[in-house]
């Protein structure tokens, strides 16, 4: 028989998803998947129960059904401060991880070069190899994840067709600054590049650190296809709704790639959680609050624990510092980890370009008697785990 796809030949699984069947496996305490264990917002529960006896259960429009994509862009143009066009300017896809995949697509052809911030989320890597392209890695360099921008342009030099930014970062919990956002809009400029934005994690940043849309720095807005879903927002991962926004011209070729792609995204989800699309101010506040609260809880248990660990300014992840355990392998270290001390984590070589191999990832969007149980059982992690010379 003929062989397979050379262009997926090197690839894995999922080691996000990998981990969390492991920790199943282990019985161990989840914080490798970044979801909730909480439930989503009462309004957008209860539409979702009257939606079962409405007659939504059929396609909706392809690129999303009419009042959906009218609530999100009300909601949308009041953070972006821009009116966003629901009909023109908007694509209602299968999560995020669809709505990346769909613009990468759009924007690139076979031996086109896409510029991917290392440490990166494991698709932007993988959807760069499926669209035929040859990704280049920037590196952000820890602790404060900055990049040096003699290296990012020495990549642009190379005349990338689009560059990925995921702001705020999974998994190093960057928000890019002003200054940073307008080098790389200045340098997208210059060598004439798109920017495919992930701003799932728009609506968790701490203080003092703000998110600012890439679309909306001057000049941007004609270059720039934003990503977004709802999973983290309205915690509702397992809903699989996310949508690009982009000019009429660009997303009049993202609704032709997505409707080969899926054809559309779940037509009674998208009803049920018109709901939370409308909500107003004071729900984002308190969904602020509560991570921050959240992140000062875990945070502080670390350091109670003397865990070195990176200190996230948006999103929801931590990365731990594994040296001292002496691993060569932090795969090994985090099976170990589920299977030892009861807590699931991510290996940090994952989601690096380079050989980072003593990280791990570790999340905190979870009720706060799980992230007591997971710090209870790192309590036991130097007598669990013993430290290899």
């Amino acid at each position: 028989m003929k062989n397979l796809s050379d262009r997926t030949a090197g690839f894995t699984d999922s080691v996000i998803r990998r981990m969390t069947r492991i920790s199943n496996q282990y019985g161990a305490v989840n914080l490798s998947q970044g979801f909730p264990d909480f439930e989503p917002p009462r309004a957008i529960l209860d539409r979702l129960a009257q939606t079962a006896r409405e007659d939504c259960h059929q396609y909706s429009i392809t690129w999303g059904a009419r009042n959906f994509r009218e609530a999100l862009a009300a909601k949308q143009s009041r953070y972006m401060g821009r009116a966003i066009d629901p009909e023109r300017e908007i694509v209602v896809t299968c999560g995020s991880t669809e709505a990346m995949m769909a613009a990468m697509m759009t924007v690139v052809n076979p031996g086109d070069r896409v510029i991917v911030f290392s440490p990166f989320y494991e698709n932007y890597g993988a959807d760069t190899i499926l669209s035929g392209a040859e990704p280049i890695y920037v590196p952000l360099q820890p602790p404060s994840f900055c990049f040096d921008p003699e290296v990012l342009e020495d990549a642009f030099r190379r005349q990338p067709k689009a560059l990925i930014l995921c702001n705020p970062s999974n998994p190093c919990g960057k928000v890019f600054t002003e200054e940073e956002l307008k080098l790389i809009a200045s340098l997208a400029k210059k060598y004439d590049a798109y920017v495919i934005t992930d701003e799932v994690y728009e609506h968790i940043v701490y203080a003092p650190h703000h998110h600012i849309y890439f679309a909306t720095l001057p000049g941007m807005w004609e270059r720039t296809i934003s990503c977004s879903s709802l999973s983290k927002t309205y915690s509702i991962t397992g809903w699989r709704l996310g949508y690009t926004i982009a000019p009429p011209e660009i997303t009049e070729r993202i609704k032709k790639v997505h409707d080969f792609l899926t054809v559309g995204a779940a037509a009674p989800l998208q009803e049920a959680v018109i709901p939370g699309l409308q909500f107003g101010q004071d729900y984002y506040d308190d969904l602020l609050e509560k991570y921050t609260h959240k992140r000062n809880l875990f945070l502080k248990g670390l350091d109670d624990l003397k865990i070195a660990h990176t200190n996230p300014e948006g999103a929801y992840y931590v990365l731990l510092d594994i040296s001292r355990f002496g691993y060569e392998s932090d795969q090994e270290f985090c099976e170990t980890l589920a299977r030892d001390v009861g807590v699931g984590a991510v290996p940090g070589s994952s989601f690096f370009r380079e050989p980072v191999n003593h990280l791990i990832r570790l999340h905190f969007a979870k009720k706060d008697e799980t992230l007591l149980e997971a710090l209870n059982r790192l309590e036991g992690l130097r007598t669990k785990i013993p430290v290899r010379h």
